[in-house]
């Protein structure tokens, strides 16, 4: 009787996805009197309920802050004066990549009338870890806070 062989073929299979187009995306930190404005997914949206820093899509040739101006007014009814750029955060959601770009940003006018957003709160800095965020905006919050607390 002849002797078996067993052979074990260990092999790597590169499988080339190709790369999900980064959206690029602006969001306001808005401080007024001592708190910031955070905003709540709605249930209709992605990342239902999480909370996040306002903003939205840049549009094609359109300037960050010009963006940020007009996605603030149409979503809240708010008028902005954005001040400082953040370190932009650049996000994979598995489906699709962001690049959000934060901006700190004056309070002009207005009252908030949610378009998209299930809620907003006025939050003290203290209070800004307290909310489950959306994963973009985690290094956003904590850049923020290390901001203001003077140790960056």
């Amino acid at each position: 009787m002849g002797k078996r062989l067993l052979l074990w073929l260990d092999f790597n299979v590169t499988v080339f996805m190709p790369d999900l187009p980064v959206i690029k995306v602006v969001c306001a930190i808005l401080e007024a009197e001592g708190r910031v404005l955070v905003t709540q997914r709605s249930p209709e949206m992605a990342q239902p309920l999480l909370w996040e820093f306002p903003g939205g899509k840049i549009e094609e040739g359109e300037a960050e802050q010009v963006s940020l101006v007009r996605e603030i007014r149409e979503k809240l009814q708010l008028d902005i004066e954005p001040v400082s750029r953040l370190t932009p955060v650049v996000y994979d959601y598995g489906s699709f990549k962001i690049e959000l770009i934060p901006y700190t940003c004056r309070y002009r006018g207005g009252n908030i009338t949610l378009a998209e957003h299930q809620a907003h709160a006025w939050v003290p800095l203290s209070g800004l870890k307290n909310f489950d965020w959306c994963p973009a905006d985690v290094p956003v919050v904590e850049e923020y806070l290390q901001l203001r607390s003077g140790s960056k």
